[in-house]
């Protein structure tokens, strides 16, 4: 089994030091260090494998949860961060596999789209989660870089045969840019990025994002590089209903707690209510695990709700009514642990021991 984790991070490695390999002797030869075949392996390992297995690690079907491994980028504008890396990946290979230049005014937009593409992994990087799958960042910025380079290179030997056609305004405005010096290209490609970002940003309001979704994809989280949510962490006990748990802190003599519990190494109070929501949720998990993430998804929503208002939920008066409210659960939930465990009294009181 551990070979199962360990040959993955070491196919990144290696993939990532032959990239770092190739991008030296591209620095100092002026040319690729492998042959066009092996190279273009490298480029789609890792410019579209590395993402997958870095999205599919720690984003993926993964929510915003104080109490597990928290989603990378926030799941309600998630869809932004995906369409650039899309977008980006998308103007890399097309600028590596094709066979001449674009027309001015798109080679332009696909250089646009590569620095984007370099920026944006910065800021995953500074984001995600500290491990070998996140040295990732390192060779796609390299690739990046080179392609950058190689673009360079193919503009200069094409603007030598006068190919490029000056017909329209625009196209004459975007020859000059493609044919400007280094240090004076990049950063008026970095200043056509904004209407760039502002094209893609109106087209993704359609899909229900927000003019900010790529700024609160990143800061509307837990526990990441620009997380703003942790604030919402602090009160929070882990392993259990958030309801519940509020529900047990009223009026001893209303919510009735029978005993101490530990939940992660800290005390909770534990009345039957309590006992019987975590039971249940116990076995809903065993039973119908795929229900039971769909259920937990959305009752997460509720638990913003509360980290977000927590000092609201200490009045013990809220407690209580909390409590009256969750009885018809209560009831529900025990009916069903009654009908399908032969032993439930037991499972309820082994909850948080």
């Amino acid at each position: 089994m551990e070979l199962l984790f360990v040959l993955p991070v070491v196919l990144v490695v290696l993939i990532g030091a032959s990239v770092a390999l190739d991008f030296m002797y591209y620095c100092i030869n002026g040319k690729r260090l492998f042959r066009s075949t092996l190279s273009r392996t490298l480029e789609v390992l890792v410019v579209l494998g590395f993402p997958l297995l870095y999205l599919g690690i720690f984003d993926f079907e993964q929510d915003n949860d104080c109490c597990s491994d928290s989603a990378v980028f926030s799941p309600e504008h998630r869809l932004t961060i995906y369409v650039w890396i899309v977008l980006s990946a998308g103007a890399f290979f097309y600028s590596a596999f094709r066979k001449q230049l674009a027309p001015p005014l798109l080679e332009v937009i696909v250089n646009c789209l590569l620095l984007l593409g370099i920026v944006l992994n910065f800021f995953i990087a500074f984001q995600g989660v500290l491990s070998p799958v996140t040295l990732g960042h390192v060779p796609i910025v390299l690739l990046f870089l080179l392609l950058l380079s190689e673009n360079q290179k193919a503009v200069l030997r094409q603007t030598q045969d006068d190919l490029f056609s000056e017909e329209h305004k625009l196209t004459a405005w975007a020859n000059h840019v493609l044919r400007l010096p280094i240090w004076a290209k990049y950063p008026v490609l970095i200043i056509i990025c904004l209407p760039v970002i502002l094209v893609v940003t109106a087209i993704l309001l359609l899909f229900g994002q927000q003019p900010d979704s790529s700024i609160r994809a990143f800061t509307d989280t837990y526990k990441h590089g620009f997380s703003q949510w942790d604030y919402m962490c602090d009160n929070v006990q882990c392993g259990g209903h958030f309801l519940c748990s509020v529900a047990a802190q009223g009026h001893p003599n209303i919510v009735r707690p029978e005993r101490l519990g530990v939940r992660h190494g800290q005390l909770i109070v534990c009345n039957r209510q309590l006992l019987i929501a975590n039971a249940f949720e116990e076995v809903i998990t065993e039973q119908f695990p795929r229900l039971h993430r769909l259920i937990r998804r959305n009752y997460n929503r509720v638990g913003d709700m509360i980290h977000r208002y927590y000092y609201w939920f200490e009045n013990k008066y809220i407690s209580d009514a909390i409590y009256y409210l969750m009885k018809p659960l209560e009831w529900c939930f025990w009916v069903y642990l009654y009908l399908t465990d032969r032993q439930p009294e037991d499972r309820i009181a082994r909850q948080y021991l």
